[in-house]
């Protein structure tokens, strides 16, 4: 079964990216947090860096393009076809509001006949292979027929499924019963994507679902980085490789960036793996504080000394309990 990476903005950047496969290798790919082109195609100085293929030199990357103009998408895929990336991936799933209220990513799927001229021409003229990562609707999983067989018209390479509504965000349960029908009649392979955040979920979700052709996992790996390795078969993370990770990324955003930004980026990064931890939100806060390299170092051993490895690692969304992030995906069965 294929694993694939989830892009997350602002934190999975091409550093991060290395980092992640050079310590913990085993992911079929992973995809760059999306670009938004405009009219001129023209990307901005960070995206220009997290594109540039001699930073994803090595590691399956596939860009992602949010867009709901067929001309921005087909120039920007042909740039990147030109800069030698095999395949390129369409956002129909990021809920943002700010992305919504300008018909992209799901807030496209409010308006499926615009979605259809969009997919005709793209489809018509892609420069190189499409996947499309999609959401189930944007208001109400009703609308999920209706989309499912609008996408399922399209030779794309994969279709990724994260079984929530635009309007849910992340918030509830994924509605996984819909895999079984899209696996019965989509002509390509289906990647499932939605809160596998252990390695019981993904044993679950793969069980369930034998003919998915693989899982992406995004959350659940920003905050358990061994979690690919650990579905894989090999071994969990361990509190030496945790800090090994960290102390890899730190230094390699050195190179790149003064060091009061790479404590920035390390602050927000923490905060996912932190979840790695038992009870980490005392000594977490007082590394969130440090700004100085000294002051968050001294913090960072701390942390890492006071608070056991949790068992298993797991992501916990806001508004969540430990038990209730780590509760099984798929609904119980009628009349239990």
């Amino acid at each position: 079964m294929r694993l694939y990476f989830a892009p997350l903005e602002g934190f999975t950047d091409a550093v991060y990216r290395q980092t992640h496969h050079r310590v913990f290798p085993g992911a079929d790919k992973y995809f760059m947090p999306f670009v938004s082109p405009s009219a001129s195609l023209s990307f901005t100085g960070r995206e220009r860096f997290d594109l540039d293929p001699r930073n994803n030199a090595g590691i399956p990357a596939v860009p992602q393009i949010l867009a709901c103009n067929a001309d921005y998408f087909l120039g920007t895929a042909a740039l990147l076809r030109d800069a030698g990336y095999p395949e390129v991936n369409l956002n129909l799933g990021c809920p943002s509001g700010t992305v919504t209220a300008k018909g992209k990513g799901a807030g496209f799927l409010k308006n499926p006949d615009a979605l259809v001229r969009f997919l005709d021409a793209v489809f018509a003229r892609a420069p190189l292979p499409v996947s499309v990562k999609t959401r189930i609707g944007f208001a109400s999983p009703e609308e999920w027929p209706r989309l499912r067989d609008i996408l399922l018209q399209y030779p794309m390479q994969e279709i990724i499924v994260h079984p929530r509504t635009g309007r849910e965000h992340y918030a509830g349960r994924p509605h996984t019963e819909i895999l079984e029908d899209l696996l019965a009649r989509a002509p390509f392979p289906v990647i499932y994507n939605g809160n596998v955040f252990t390695l019981a979920q993904a044993r679950e979700i793969q069980a369930a679902f034998p003919r998915l052709s693989g899982l992406m996992l995004g959350r659940g790996v920003t905050a358990n980085p061994a979690l690919i390795r650990e579905i894989r078969g090999g071994r969990g993370i361990d509190r030496e490789t945790l800090l090994a990770f960290h102390d890899q990324l730190y230094r390699a955003y050195l190179r790149t960036w003064p060091e009061t930004a790479v404590i920035g980026r390390m602050h927000a990064i923490m905060g996912y793996m932190s979840f790695c931890l038992g009870n980490p939100a005392k000594p977490l806060k007082a590394l969130c504080r440090a700004t100085h390299p000294d002051d968050y170092q001294d913090a960072l051993r701390r942390l890492m000394d006071e608070r056991e490895l949790a068992h298993p690692p797991l992501f916990i969304p806001p508004g969540e309990t430990r038990e209730s992030a780590a509760a099984p995906l798929l609904a119980p069965a009628p009349g239990h």
